[in-house]
């Protein structure tokens, strides 16, 4: 059966938050490789806005569409998912390479000190003293803690620091000024 794919605008506030890898199974399921250990905005939210790959993959729908999502929960290290619009593992097969975004405004509220990854990147980020340190790139899980990845520049060739995300080196995180303070210096 062909899939009924409806097309949509994607949300001024959209966040990319995942990707189509395969289906799975028989009857439409999908898997989906999350870009947070803690996927839970692909669980709060029940409509998922769907692009092509930008890799190259060929998917059976082009620009955005909509999905309704009816289940979604978590397999092993990743997150396996079904929609309405579709019904078995060929349509299923038609996604794979597909990018997920969700309406930032579907994402679960967190609670005091919690951050989702896609606010910490491009946040500045400085020691007690105030030496800027990089730019935070990208986070990375190590399993017990997530580890900020900092770029920054040394002879004119692009660097990286990893410094862990927990309170032992991290002071302070100011969303609203870009910034996160550590305890950390800069020859570490």
């Amino acid at each position: 059966m062909q899939p009924q794919w409806e097309p949509a605008e994607l949300p001024a506030d959209a966040v990319e938050v995942g990707r189509v890898l395969d289906a799975w199974g028989i009857q439409g399921w999908f898997k989906i490789l999350p870009y947070s250990a803690s996927p839970e905005a692909l669980f709060s939210s029940k409509r998922w806005y769907l692009q092509p790959s930008d890799r190259g993959a060929r998917t059976s729908f082009d620009g955005t569409v909509l999905l309704k999502i009816k289940r979604a929960r978590e397999h092993g290290d990743a997150v396996i998912a079904s929609a309405h619009e579709v019904p078995d593992r060929t349509a299923a097969e038609g996604l794979k390479g597909a990018r997920i975004f969700i309406a930032r405004s579907s994402f679960p509220t967190l609670g005091e000190g919690e951050y989702y990854w896609v606010d910490l990147i491009g946040l500045a980020v400085f020691n007690r003293e105030g030496v800027a340190l990089g730019t935070v790139t990208d986070l990375m899980s190590t399993g017990p803690q997530q580890v900020l990845v900092i770029g920054y520049e040394a002879d004119g060739k692009p660097q990286e620091r990893l410094i862990p995300f927990v309170d032992a080196y991290v002071d302070a995180v100011d969303l609203e000024a870009r910034r996160i303070t550590v305890d950390w210096q800069p020859d570490y």
